[in-house]
């Protein structure tokens, strides 16, 4: 537990950092005027692509590739960028968020939880909407695992996605290069959590919604909680980590701030306290929802899965960018 929790608040610092938890960061990514989120991503697959394949090679790791389910990773993944652009966060920086005073980001996590208990109920009457299950599919399922021509590709993917970080960031506003620092620092971070030495899984964190959210209200007897129970106990650690983090460093920063209305929510919809709590509560049953069906978030699909070449995770980040845009486009206006 203390290891999973000293994992959960780096988490949170590294994130910090370069202030990728913030609603203003993560809406300005919908609104196409804050590209660090991206970024970050970016440079963390990349660089996390080439050694999380080097460690895995060496014996000191396995892979944990989710597996492409069609419909859910297709309309998950879209829910999710929806649910992301309207809340401006993530599951994970949801945790680190309220740590540092964001009520909007505890009003997500409420909305979340119960997006996590609905998605529990509605499983079995969606589930032919979710599949069909593809099964496992990488770069290493394809081409075999770790020989030369699997690592030629892993290099050149690998360098192109950082490439494209480099190529986004001449686009964008702000020039402080404090998203690579946090983008190579996140990768390191995952490369540690796979090992087998540490904790032998990938990161995540939309697990932990449902997993509560049974558990509060008894929804304990059926195959769906038995299959998260112990993910979702380490996701919950690990977010109370991350919560900590929040907390502990903005106190140390001095930015620690209880807030509900951000510059960017007041700039595009007002400083209605009530609009904002609603679209919170909402956006987070959605996140949550979309995560589900997906099976995993921006940390345990996205970047961990990423950084497998799992194919599912990668096509879910196209789909999430699509929702994100798309609701940036017209929830914002912009």
């Amino acid at each position: 537990m203390i290891t999973i929790l000293i994992l959960g608040f780096i988490f949170s610092a590294v994130l910090q950092f370069a202030y990728l938890n913030k609603y203003d960061v993560i809406s300005g990514l919908a609104t196409r005027e804050n590209f660090a989120v991206a970024k970050a991503i970016l440079v963390s697959i990349g660089v996390g692509m080439i050694l999380l394949n080097v460690e895995i090679a060496m014996g000191f790791a396995s892979y944990h590739v989710k597996p492409f389910v069609l419909g859910g990773i297709i309309l998950g993944g879209s829910i999710f960028g929806i649910g992301m652009a309207i809340l401006g966060y993530c599951p994970g920086t949801l945790a680190i968020s309220a740590g540092e005073g964001s009520i909007d980001a505890i009003i997500g996590i409420i909305g979340g939880i119960l997006g996590g208990i609905t998605y529990t109920i509605l499983l079995p009457y969606i589930s032919p909407i979710i599949g069909p299950d593809l099964g496992k599919i990488s770069l290493a399922s394809l081409l075999g695992n770790h020989n030369i021509l699997f690592f030629i590709i892993v290099i050149i993917i690998g360098i192109l996605f950082v490439y494209s970080a480099y190529l986004l960031h001449k686009q964008d506003k702000d020039k402080n290069n404090k998203w690579l620092y946090s983008g190579i620092a996140l990768a390191i971070l995952n490369i540690v959590v796979f090992s087998s030495f540490v904790t032998n899984r990938p990161i995540g964190a939309s697990t932990s919604y449902p997993y509560v959210g049974d558990l509060l209200t008894g929804l304990t007897n059926n195959a769906y909680f038995q299959k998260i129970a112990t993910p979702g106990n380490w996701e919950v650690i690990f977010l109370f980590g991350a919560f900590l983090g929040g907390f502990i460093i903005s106190l140390f920063r001095k930015d620690f701030n209880v807030i509900l209305l951000h510059k960017n929510w007041i700039k595009y919809k007002g400083e209605s306290p009530m609009k904002r709590v609603i679209w919170a509560f909402v956006g987070g049953f959605i996140l949550v929802f979309g995560a589900r069906m997906a099976g995993g978030c921006t940390s345990g699909h996205i970047l961990s899965g990423g950084m497998q070449f799992a194919i599912s995770s990668l096509v879910f980040a196209i789909f999430v960018a699509i929702g994100l845009l798309v609701t940036g486009k017209i929830f914002y206006k912009s």
